[in-house]
């Protein structure tokens, strides 16, 4: 059976405008079009990119709710899930950083073609300097959680959140990440499971309570071989 997008969204609170619809075929598009030059995603049939990239990145908001505040995603790949939130939320002020410049460069297609603002960055997180701090951190599937953290809870200000967006292991995560939490500044506010198919996620919302002392994050490789 065919997926209804606008189905999907519409049952956690969202009416789609045709801009919006406009800039999600567009979105779609542009992601194949890049795929074939490179490697952005394994998922590339239309639904599933609209169930399993676009409608579990809005699902964000099942956690956090989404207004014009600072946003910075931690290695999104191909824009996930900043990008569908500004499509939806567009007053939201998103930075992107991720390793690889050709990812960079597709982003940078992206947001022209899309004709929506991101200041979008070419670097490692852990060497990111933290001139100033944003009011949500997201990550999605991108490491284990207790390196996630390091990676991304120094970047969040005080009174901020970080949100993990993770697959069905979150609880085995959670058990090695407590530290990690703490030491740097957090506190676990909520977690969330859903259903996506038969696929299991779940999202973590971690607040900034204390500043992060400015030893971290460290190099990746130690982050890596010696985890909080």
């Amino acid at each position: 059976m065919k997926y209804n997008f606008e189905e999907s969204v519409s049952n956690i609170g969202i009416t789609l405008t045709q801009k919006q619809k406009q800039q999600f075929e567009i979105y779609y598009e542009t992601l194949v079009e890049w795929n074939n030059k490179m490697n952005l995603t394994t998922i590339i049939e239309k639904d599933d990119v609209y169930k399993k990239h676009f409608f579990d990145s809005i699902c964000l908001i099942k956690a956090q709710k989404i207004t014009n505040q600072t946003l910075l995603d931690v290695g999104s790949g191909a824009g996930f899930p900043s990008i569908p939130l500004k499509i939806i939320y567009p007053e939201l002020k998103i930075t992107i950083i991720d390793a690889l410049k050709k990812r960079i460069t597709f982003l940078e297609d992206l947001v022209s073609k899309l004709d929506i603002e991101a200041e979008l960055i070419h670097g490692r997180a852990e060497e990111y300097k933290r001139k100033h701090c944003f009011d949500l951190v997201t990550a999605r599937a991108v490491a284990n959680l207790n390196m996630l953290c390091e990676l991304c809870i120094p970047f969040v200000k005080v009174g901020g959140v970080f949100i993990a967006m993770k697959g069905p292991k979150l609880e085995e995560e959670l058990k090695t990440s407590t530290e990690a939490i703490r030491v740097l500044g957090g506190k676990i506010n909520n977690k969330i499971e859903y259903q996506l198919d038969d696929d299991k996620r779940s999202i973590v919302v971690i607040d900034k309570l204390h500043k992060t002392s400015p030893k971290y994050p460290r190099r990746f490789n130690q982050i890596k071989s010696s985890p909080l």
